[in-house]
């Protein structure tokens, strides 16, 4: 997730009265043409994402490479179809703001990764499924691995993604790996403004920036302040989901707490298109060396995964 500062338990208390929170109740069993989600496919996925060899995913780095031929790799094992001629998309762009290299002045090069699960239904618009890959690489020695932030949403995306291209949706899914969140959402503001995947074609954008660390069993959904008629579609997700799903943190002038430009959804909600945010609140290793693989609940993780499965299902049935 784009850098911000850390959120207190005052700020939470404020919106406690504000969000709603889903009954735990059982969720449903995937279909069976479709593969099961698989809790160690999603935590081997991140610690790779997290070891050594990748160097904490910095934008044009050769770790950050390495994660985008793993993501190219997975797409074509999945035989997802290239956008727009082509499964890169390359970029250039200006480091800004708190994930930025402090001496980065220059224009730098990123490239996203996008595939399409083609619909059922031709001539409905698209939902874009997305991630960002990169991190923030290594600073004063120290490595920060990201697996929260965001191999979490990364593996995630490519399960998901697996999904559609078993059970396929009414609606095109394009899948979108982003560079360069850290240092100023360029990934996602590149691939809005190509108009690779035109903005009046996105029905909506879910977005997943940190799904994995759900220390207190929660993760939440942003974006229905902007759009209510989602939340209709989501809440009977919310009601089935066997962990606590909490619809919030999009409310106008509540600061920090407000995420709808914190992540790369934000450049979608700029250009009109609505979003469906899902993340977990910050923790104390967010953005710290110590956002290890260790740290995550696979159980909480592949419970998560399966619930953004289930919205997105929703999502493509209720939506036009």
């Amino acid at each position: 997730m784009n850098a911000r500062e850390p959120r207190g338990w005052r700020a939470i208390a404020l919106l406690a009265g504000l969000l709603s929170v889903a009954p735990l109740h059982a969720q449903q069993a995937p279909p069976e043409s479709a593969p099961v989600i698989s809790a160690e496919r999603l935590m081997a996925t991140v610690r790779t994402l997290a070891s050594e060899p990748f160097q904490g995913r910095a934008s044009g780095t050769e770790g950050n490479a390495k994660a985008r031929a793993l993501i190219q790799a997975r797409f074509d094992e999945m035989h997802l179809q290239p956008v727009g001629g082509s499964r890169e998309q390359s970029f250039t762009f200006v480091p800004r703001g708190k994930g930025a290299p402090a001496a980065a002045a220059a224009p730098m090069a990123g490239i996203n990764v996008v595939g399409r699960c083609p619909g059922t239904e031709p001539g409905l618009k698209a939902i874009v499924l997305s991630a960002h890959y990169d991190h923030v690489g290594i600073r004063d020695g120290k490595m920060y691995p990201g697996a929260d932030d965001n191999a979490s949403g990364t593996a995630a995306i490519l399960e998901l993604a697996a999904q559609c291209m078993a059970r396929p949706f009414r609606h095109d899914l394009v899948v979108a790996a982003f560079d360069a969140e850290e240092s100023g959402l360029n990934g996602a503001r590149a691939f809005v403004a190509s108009g690779v995947v035109a903005k009046d074609q996105i029905v909506v954008n879910v977005n997943l920036d940190m799904v994995a660390r759900g220390d207190k069993g929660e993760i939440y959904v942003a974006g229905t302040h902007q759009s209510p008629a989602l939340r209709k579609l989501l809440e009977p997700v919310a009601g089935r989901a066997p962990i606590g799903v909490r619809f919030g943190h999009d409310l106008p002038g509540s600061g920090e707490d407000d995420w709808t430009l914190q992540s790369d959804h934000g450049e979608f909600h700029k250009a009109g298109v609505p979003f469906v945010y899902f993340g977990v609140e910050d923790h104390p290793d967010y953005h710290q060396p110590t956002d290890t693989p260790d740290k995550i609940n696979p159980d909480f993780f592949v419970k998560a995964v399966n619930v953004i499965l289930d919205a997105l299902r929703a999502l493509d049935e209720g939506l036009k």
